[in-house]
């Protein structure tokens, strides 16, 4: 420490001082400002990314409330297209059903008519059947009944006893 008390100058020490108080004025004018006016663009800078980032981050919010409503959206359209899609099946398979069993109430009459024209034809050729089996069993009796002269004169005093009695 002495030997900066023994070599200070005092010429010297001015001539710092004016040189240091020089640099600082030279600094202050012409670096100063440059350098504030970049640390507040880079100020800037940071708070517009802080801001744009904000957005950003509002705008990806607001896309995800509206992929999540879209993706409702489509759901519910799904759910309806399957409902209806379950109700027409239902509905075609109640269709069928109905026309199938229009066509089954429809043969069946069909048929019961066709077993009821078949039963009246089958009557009809029995009932012919018996009158032809009458008449051949009646011819036969008469001709039997009528075969001798003595039978025939019996058959009409016969009836003619039953005229008179009516």
């Amino acid at each position: 420490m002495e030997t900066l008390i023994n070599d200070f100058s005092p010429g010297l020490f001015i001539v710092q001082t004016i040189l240091l108080l020089g640099l600082i004025f030279l600094l202050v004018k012409f670096a100063w400002k440059p350098i504030l006016n970049s640390l507040n663009e880079r100020e800037t800078g940071i708070q517009e990314a802080l801001a744009a980032a904000e957005r950003a981050k509002a705008e990806m919010q607001n896309l995800q409330a509206d992929n999540d409503r879209m993706l409702q959206e489509a759901r519910a359209e799904r759910e309806a297209m399957l409902k209806e899609a379950r109700e027409i099946k239902d509905k075609m398979i109640a269709d069928s059903k109905e026309q199938a069993k229009i066509e089954g109430d429809k043969m069946i009459k069909q048929a019961q008519a066709t077993i009821e024209s078949e039963k009246k034809a089958a009557v009809a050729e029995i009932k012919s059947q018996v009158a032809e089996l009458s008449v051949s069993i009646a011819e036969k009796v008469i001709k039997e009944e009528l075969s001798g002269k003595d039978k025939q004169l019996k058959l009409v005093e016969k009836m003619l006893g039953d005229i008179k009695l009516n």
